[in-house]
Formats: structure tokens, sequence, C-alpha cells
């Protein structure tokens, strides 16, 4: 649907359940969970406030809740993957034991070094007992932080930042951050903890097991009243979840809850969710925001239509989300990707496609946000297209892509300079893997776009933006000074400084700041 915003400008609706629902579709892949796992626990946790026959507000608090419970776990999945060798791999654990329990600890303390022979894992676990844990404590609460951070900026509203804040507190108190217990945790929370965990107990043993597991947890993990709602009326809770189309479920379940986006707002919900999904690495930190400001320079000077480079800038912030599906053990990797490897890189666009599919309203993006990676000569992937498969849109995105990413550092190399990463884009386009006209509107926007990067927010400092940035990579204290020609003692001194003036308090928030305040990626 067109509509016309405040602005007088035309704009294409899209629908915040659809965004919300397709970013879960992303962090099913993240947990190693089939598509929709997310979306069947939204299904019953609406049923199970059906029961307790909540007002409207508290259910739109639990649909809202459970789609976003989940969804900054991949934040630090750097640090998860230097600890346990494969994030997707770790989180998929996360429902086999009460995190609480000796097994809940032992299976943690399994995983560590996963992946890897028995020396080096040895060698992690010594290293992880001496002091690495540090890194991962109050992973956690960060979830929640993060989670509750990105209902703020969607404007959800304070029940719902509340609800996704308190999501890991545990009915008996310890749970974390662990400042709640009992009736005092948002029923929101209480509702959607539960529904989490019987939705992957029942898709993988039946109603049995679903029960079983909200009985044994009763008054531990769980609320006693929801577990015995539950026990009560199974069949009907459950009912169908196999077999039902979820994704129109859901979106329909509550049809006031379906608020269209329109214009700028759309915009802001996309960056925000486009933000969120590259804080996979740190090595692409405002990746999909920089390549969506490339692609509609490009459009503008390419003379599209307005509606035209709406689709591409809005194609070019959700052309990622398919990299949740693929462990941050393979993005960061610093040698040669195996042929496995290189397969499952090779499928991430088509996961786009099959995030965006479901969507009424985002489904018209996916074709060009599912072929950023294609090229002319049919060498690209995950199809192999070629030119007379790609329209101009799609070839706009893969050469903006291809610049922006070249100009970004990776674990195997060294960031591009501007005139590096114009030469190379332009080799590709005499080769003829890039569209030779969409190439140089690209390159015209990145040489004239407006620079957001001179004013300095938070009172940093041009040596603490320098600090802030190489922090967001992932870098130790020890490896920021070498590279900024700096003591580690300077360099931990501009740390505190840094968490002091942002309010961050680990490297993930410090990176949220530093790509919500335009501080990367660095041009």
């Amino acid at each position: 649907m067109t509509t016309t915003s405040a602005s007088g400008t035309s704009g294409t609706e899209v629908c915040l359940a659809d965004l919300l629902g397709a970013l879960s579709l992303g962090v099913d892949l993240g947990f190693g969970q089939p598509m929709e796992h997310v979306l069947r626990q939204t299904v019953i946790a609406l049923r199970l406030g059906d029961h307790l026959a909540l007002e409207r507000d508290e259910r739109s608090t639990i649909y809202f809740t459970s789609l976003l419970v989940n969804v900054a776990c991949h934040t630090d999945a750097h640090e998860q993957v230097k600890w346990f060798g494969d994030d997707i791999a770790l989180r998929s654990t996360k429902y086999r034991h009460d995190f609480r329990s000796a097994r809940g600890a032992l299976s943690g303390l399994r995983s560590l070094g996963a992946g890897n022979p028995p020396l080096h894992r040895l060698r992690v676990a010594v290293l992880f007992a001496a002091g690495g844990h540090r890194e991962l404590d109050g992973s956690v609460e960060r979830h929640a932080e993060l989670a509750a951070a990105l209902a703020l900026r969607l404007g959800l509203g304070a029940r719902v930042e509340a609800a996704v804040a308190a999501a890991y507190e545990r009915w008996d108190g310890r749970g974390w951050p662990g400042r709640l217990r009992g009736g005092d945790i948002p029923i929101a929370a209480r509702i959607c903890q539960l529904a989490e965990y019987v939705e992957v107990a029942h898709r993988t043993g039946g109603v049995g097991a679903a029960v079983a597991l909200a009985r044994d947890r009763a008054a531990g993990q769980f609320d006693p009243r929801l577990t015995a709602i539950l026990e009560i009326d199974a069949p009907g809770v459950l009912a169908g979840l196999e077999t039902q189309p979820v994704w129109e479920t859901v979106i329909g379940r509550e049809p006031e809850l379906n608020r269209p986006l329109r214009g700028a707002s759309a915009d802001v919900a996309l960056r925000g969710i486009a933000d969120y999904v590259d804080l996979k690495s740190p090595y692409t930190l405002g990746h999909s925001g920089a390549v969506a400001d490339l692609a509609e320079g490009a459009g503008r000077a390419l003379a599209l239509s307005e509606p035209e480079v709406e689709q591409l800038r809005r194609a070019a912030l959700l052309h990622d989300l398919g990299r949740l599906g693929v462990s941050t053990a393979i993005w960061d990797k610093t040698t040669p990707l195996g042929t496995g490897e290189w397969e499952r890189i090779r499928m991430y666009p088509y996961l786009t496609d099959r995030i965006l599919r479901q969507s009424t309203s985002l489904a018209p993006l996916r074709r060009v946000a599912a072929s950023h990676r294609e090229r002319l000569d049919g060498s690209g992937y995950p199809h192999g297209l070629t030119g007379s498969d790609l329209t101009l849109l799609p070839r706009v995105l893969a050469a903006a892509d291809a610049y922006q990413t070249w100009r970004e550092p990776r674990p195997h190399r060294a960031m591009l300079t501007a005139e590096q990463g114009a030469a190379r884009l332009r080799t590709e386009a005499r080769a003829g893997r890039l569209d030779g006209d969409a190439v140089e509107a690209v390159l015209s926007a990145a040489g004239h776009r407006t620079d957001r990067r001179h004013s300095r927010p938070a009172g940093l400092s041009r040596r603490e933006i320098d600090v802030l940035r190489l922090i967001a990579r992932g870098m130790s204290s020890r490896e920021i000074a070498a590279d900024l020609a700096l003591s580690p003692k300077t360099v931990r001194n501009h740390t505190e400084h840094i968490y002091a003036k942002t309010g961050a308090g680990n490297r993930v928030a410090a990176s949220l700041f530093a790509v919500e305040h335009g501080l990367l990626p660095v041009e």
C-alpha cells in the first residue's frame, strides 16, 4: 500500500509486526532453531494470556515482548566464539538444561573450545578459569538491556521495555539481573519465558514433554500459576502449532497491534533493526546503514523514481538479515575458509530471502535484498544469476555493498582506502561482474556524502573516538596500544573515560553507541 506521509512525501507502509516477525525468524536461525520457533512461542504466550483474561494493553505487551525477548543474544557472539567455538551451537544448548542447575553449568564447561583439538580446548579452559570468564560476566543482563533499548528505539512503550528487561528473571529470584522475583516480575515476562521453553519441549517431545518441563521447573524458573494453567489445558494451549500457518496466525492474532509505519518512521524502525543485525560481528558495525546511504545516493544519481529509491534503501537495510543464520566463528575467521564454511556463507542471502518472503509488506524487498551477492557474469551467489536476471536495483545494491565491505576491516585483511575501494570496484565493472553505471553512481555517492563524523558525541576527544572504534572491533587494550602507538595504560585510561562519558559498560554497548552516533563504520 502506498500512502502519503505528514511531510507530503509518498511512502510504502511497513507493518511493525511484520518487521519484528521477520527479525524473529533470524533470531530462530541464530539459536539453531527451525524458523517460526519465536512465532510459535508467541502463539503460546497469547493463549496463556487469554486464560488470564488480560486487558488489551497487557496482551500487546505479551505480543511484542515475545517477539523481542532474545533479539540481542547474538550481540556478544564475538566473545562467545572466542571461548566456545561456535556461537549458534552454544545458543542451541539453551533449552537442554536449567542454567542454574549443576547439569547446566557442566554443559557450559564442556562447550569450552568446542570444535578444536584437545590441546587447544585445554588451553582455552585454563585461560577461561584464570579470568577469561569475566568477558562474559553479565552477558545475559546485557542481552536484556539491549533488547529493552530496541523496544525503546521502536517506540513500543514502557510496559514492553520493562517486560523485555525482565525477560530472564526467575520466579525464585535466581535469574538475571536478579533484581526481581515472584509477582514482582512483569506478567508478560513470566508468560513469555514459560512459552519459549514450552515451545521447544512441545516441538521436540510432544504435549507430555511440555507439561513435564513446566511441572519440573514450577516455582523455580516459572510462575507456578502459569504452569498450573498449562497442565490443565495443555491440549488447548498447544493445539495446531505443527499444522496451522503460524505467520498468519501471529500477524492476524491481534489486528490492533499491526501498527503501520510510514515514511521516515518506517525507515527509523528498519535502520534500528539493521543496526542490531550488524552487531553480529564487530567487523560489520553500521554496515547495513552505510550501504543504505550509498545505495540511496546512487539511486538519486541515476535519477530513479522516489518509490525505487525507497525500495533500494529499505532493501539495503535488510540485506544482511540472513547473516544471523551463520556462525560468527565463520564471519570472524582469520584463516582461509573451508569448502563447508564457504557453502554456509553462500547461503546467507538465501536466508534473507526466506525471512522476508513471509511478510506482505517486506516481501517486495526480498528480490533486491537477496541479490546483493549475485554478479552479472553468474559468478555470484546464492543462485548464480546473470545479467539478464538482474534489474537495476539489485545491481546498485551489489555495487554499494561491495564498496562498503572493502572500506571496512575484516579479520583476514585491513580495510581499503577510499581510492583502493574505488579502484577495485571499477576493476569488477571492467571484468563484467558489476554494472558500470551502478558502480559510477555508487562512487559518486561515496564522494559526495555529508560527513556525519565531524561532531564528537558525549564530549569524546578525537583520541577517545579512535580508541572507541577499536574497542568496538573487539581489540584488546594491548592490541589497541600497538595500533595507535600508545601505552596499554593510556589505552585503559581512555577506555575508562569512554565508558564514563557514553554510559556504556561493555564492548557491545559501546559499539552500539558508536554506530548510533555515526562513528562507525569509518568512511
